[in-house]
């Protein structure tokens, strides 16, 4: 078996070259063959789908956080070719949404003993999105995230109650698979998993594979309730709230007065009025446990 690994160096805090040293000690253990390519930026796309075509692999596995699994998620959709995740960002939400979570051994293991499954991805204003996309509160966040040179959840979360008092609210007109409607909020996301790297359950009847995307309103709500809200995300029961609607759909449009900013993937975008989100189900082959 041949896999192709992708390392992005910049990735996280873990050091890459200790992650090469244990992908060569695998490769003996489980019998496969591999070249490593390391994420340069320039020329990256065209230099990896060379590779890819010249070396024929079974596997490409990313090394990296969610930016850099959407960015190979963009060159092997339709492929077939199985993607295998290595969590080596500082939130690794779809890792831990294919059951992979933080553990690097667990993910190189799956190269023997993984299954494959094919998951939906998003197209949203014509960017891929595997995981999680949104406008509004958790998108600032995500830029102020982006812009910080300190990494990890502490820091995340220092800018989550930064931008807390600064909360917005937006009217979004949405017409999703042909109905309209209109609702004020200071969050709309797309979801095709279901939580965030923080393991904050944002979509709690979110699947990766049936086909749909969810879209997740959090309307305007009293300052007073956001821990009641914080406390629904982290049980999983956050579609009980009354300050949230969850609408399950294959397509949705969506505009809005104020300019907002987008966040595809935990990538600021940048700032749009207008969104177009559809769905290619089962396009993007990735590998998880078993026991998944």
């Amino acid at each position: 078996m041949k896999v192709l690994f992708v390392i992005n160096p910049k990735s996280g805090k873990r050091d890459p070259g200790n992650l090469e040293a244990t992908i060569s000690e695998e490769s003996r253990k489980q019998g496969f063959e591999f070249l490593i390519y390391r994420l340069h930026r320039e020329g990256d796309e065209e230099n990896i789908l060379a590779e890819i075509e010249e070396y024929s692999p079974e596997i490409v596995a990313v090394a990296g956080g969610d930016g850099t699994v959407n960015f190979l998620a963009r060159l092997l959709k339709n492929t077939g070719i199985a993607l295998l995740i290595i969590p080596l960002g500082s939130a690794n939400g779809m890792a831990k949404e294919l059951g992979i979570g933080n553990k690097i051994d667990l993910a190189l293991s799956l190269i023997s003993n993984g299954v494959r499954r094919a998951i939906d991805v998003l197209t949203i204003n014509g960017e891929i999105c595997v995981h999680l996309a949104d406008v509004g509160l958790n998108a600032r966040v995500v830029k102020r995230f982006d812009q910080d040179p300190k990494r990890g959840i502490w820091t995340y979360t220092r800018h989550l109650f930064n931008e807390i008092f600064l909360i917005k609210k937006y009217r979004f007109y949405i017409r999703q698979d042909g109905i309209d409607i209109v609702r004020k909020a200071v969050s709309l996301t797309f979801a095709n998993a279901s939580k965030y790297g923080t393991g904050a359950v944002i979509n709690p009847t979110g699947k990766v594979d049936d086909g749909k995307f969810e879209l997740v309103i959090i309307k305007p709500f009293p300052r007073i309730k956001l821990l009641s809200i914080a406390l629904k995300m982290f049980l999983g029961t956050l579609q009980t709230s009354e300050y949230v609607e969850v609408i399950s759909c294959n397509r949705a449009k969506i505009r809005t007065a104020k300019s907002t900013t987008l966040q595809v993937d935990g990538e600021v975008i940048g700032k749009t009025k207008e969104i177009e989100v559809d769905i290619i189900p089962r396009s993007l082959v990735v590998l998880v446990p078993q026991n998944l």
